[in-house]
């Protein structure tokens, strides 16, 4: 009798866990004086989304070096924040991973929705200024 309730509330329980910490959020949201006279790069995410992994893949390897010279914002969809809501209607994010890349200016100059290559990307970011 002990087993199969070990059992149940482990099929219960491990769903829920596995659920929580897959959505919990992973935001960084970057403070004013870090922004200013800086390029910017939004990256609209899910951890859920496949191809919302594989950009976090690439720019785990590419983004080091731009470190310092531009800010990443990493925005989970799902956290439900009001700062989130506000730039999903702000920059009409319909669709993740959907990657904002704003100039020193502020001004956007590029917006890239879905995966895509490593190179591709990189040199985005090289010519962001």
């Amino acid at each position: 009798m002990k087993k199969n309730l070990i059992i149940i509330l482990l099929i219960l329980l491990v769903p829920i866990v596995a659920y929580m910490a897959l959505t919990k959020s992973t935001a960084t949201t970057a403070q004013p004086n870090d922004v200013i006279g800086k390029p910017q790069v939004l990256k609209f995410t899910s951890s859920m989304c496949l191809d919302c992994q594989k950009m976090t893949e690439i720019f785990a390897e590419i983004f080091p070096k731009y470190e310092g010279t531009i800010v990443l914002t990493e925005i989970p969809v799902q956290d439900g924040s009001s700062f989130t809501n506000s730039q999903i209607e702000k920059f009409n994010v319909t669709l993740v991973p959907t990657i904002i890349l704003i100039d020193s200016n502020g001004n956007q100059v590029k917006r890239i929705e879905g995966a895509i290559e490593k190179d591709e990307m990189d040199n985005h970011l090289k010519g962001l200024k």
